[in-house]
C-alpha cells in the first residue's frame, strides 16, 4: 500500500538527509542530531516507578533505567535495548516505549544504556545485552522480577541485540526467554542483496548509505561479518531458540532479512509471528517517530505478544 500520511508526514517534517560516503559523516555530529530531534513529551505515561541505576559489566558498569509497574508482586520483566546502528542512541530517547510496554505488559522493563560503537567496537555491544539478561535474572528478587518470565527485545540494533542474547542465551547455558521481540531488527548485511535494500534504499528515513555507515562503525574487520553474533542470519544452528516475534515496515530497507529470520527460525522448530506493518517506515515504534506507533497499533502488538507469553512462562 502507500506510504501511510503520517509516515510521509514524518519525511517531510524531518527530511530525508544525503547521508553521502560513510567516511563523511561524523559520529558526535550524529549522535547531537539524534539527541535533538527527540522531545520528552509533556504527557509520559505514568508508572509505578523510575528508577537510574548500573550494573557491573564485561568492561565496567553499565547503566540502566527500570520501570516498574504500579502495585505488589512478582512482575514479568522485558530487557530492552535502543536502537541507533550501535553507534548513537541512549537511554533517554526510549522513554515512550518503555512506559508503554511496563503498562501495556505489567511488566518491569529494563531499558540498557549499551557500549556503543566505534570506541567499543563488536563484541562490546553484545556482551552487554547478554550481560543484563544475566544480570535481571540474577537479581530479579531485588527488581520484583520472576525469574520464569522474562523477555527480550529492541528496534533495529536493539532488534539485532535482542535476536544475539537469544542465541547466546541458548549456547550459554541461559537464562531462558520467554519471548524475543525483534522490531526492524539488523540480522544481515547491506550488500546481501535483499530486494528491500534496493526498492528503498534512499528516501524512506532510513538508507542504505546509512546502514554502511553504521557498519562501518561497529564491526572491527571483515571476518566479524561471519560471526552470528554480529549477524544473526549467519548462524548455521538457529534450532532451540525462543519464541520470536518479528515486526517490519514495509517501506524499510531491513524488511526482508526479517523476513528471512522468520522463516529460517520457523524452519528450525521455532515458534515465531511475522507482522509487516503496511505503510509504515523505519522507526515507527519510535523514538522519532511517536506517532506512527500510535496510528500503526505497534504498541498493542508487542503488549499483546509479550502478556501471551508471560502466561505461558507462569504456567
Amino acid at each position: 500500500m502507500p506510504l501511510h500520511p503520517e509516515a510521509q508526514r514524518i519525511i517531510d517534517r524531518n527530511g530525508v538527509q544525503d547521508q553521502g560516503e560513510a567516511p563523511e559523516l561524523d559520529v558526535a555530529a550524529m549522535r547531537e542530531g539524534f539527541r535533538l530531534a527527540w522531545t520528552i513529551p509533556d504527557d509520559l505515561q505514568p508508572v509505578g516507578d523510575v528508577v537510574d541505576t548500573a550494573f557491573p559489566g564485561p568492561a565496567g558498569d553499565v547503566p540502566v533505567r527500570v520501570y516498574t509497574p504500579e502495585g505488589e508482586g512478582s512482575f514479568p520483566a522485558f530487557v530492552w535495548f535502543h536502537g541507533g546502528g550501535w553507534t548513537i542512541g541512549s537511554l533517554d530517547e526510549n522513554e515512550v516505549a518503555c512506559r508503554a510496554a511496563c503498562v501495556g505488559a505489567n511488566a518491569v522493563v529494563v531499558s540498557v544504556d549499551y557500549r556503543l560503537a566505534p570506541e567499543n567496537p563488536f563484541p562490546s555491544a553484545a556482551e552487554d545485552a547478554y550481560a543484563a539478561l544475566l544480570w535481571v535474572h540474577g537479581n530479579a528478587e531485588g527488581l520484583s522480577v520472576d525469574p520464569s518470565r522474562i523477555a527480550v527485545g529492541g528496534e533495529s540494533a536493539g532488534g539485532n541485540l535482542a535476536a544475539v542474547t537469544a542465541l547466546k542465551a541458548r549456547d550459554l547455558g541461559g537464562p531462558e526467554i520467554s519471548l524475543q521481540v525483534l522490531i526492524s531488527p539488523v540480522l544481515g548485511h547491506p550488500d546481501d542483496g535483499r530486494a528491500s535494500y534496493r526498492d528503498y534504499s534512499e528516501g524512506y528515513f532510513l538508507s542504505k548509505d546509512g546502514m554502511d555507515w553504521f557498519f562501518s562503525q561497529y564491526p572491527r574487520n571483515a571476518s566479524d561479518l561471519d560471526d552470528p553474533y554480529l549477524l544473526p542470519l549467519r548462524s548455521k544452528d538457529l534450532s532451540n531458540l525462543a519464541p520470536a516475534l518479528i515486526l517490519e515496515a514495509e517501506y524499510d530497507v531491513l524488511r526482508d532479512e526479517g523476513v528471512e529470520y522468520a522463516k529460517a527460525l520457523e524452519d528450525a522448530g521455532n515458534q515465531v509471528e511475522l507482522v509487516i506493518f503496511d505503510g509504515m517506515i523505519h522507526g515507527f515504534f519510535g523514538p522519532l517517530a511517536v506517532e506512527l506507533a500510535e496510528v500503526s497499533g505497534v504498541k498493542n502488538c508487542v503488549n499483546e505478544a509479550l502478556r501471551s507469553a508471560y502466561v505461558k512462562g507462569a504456567q
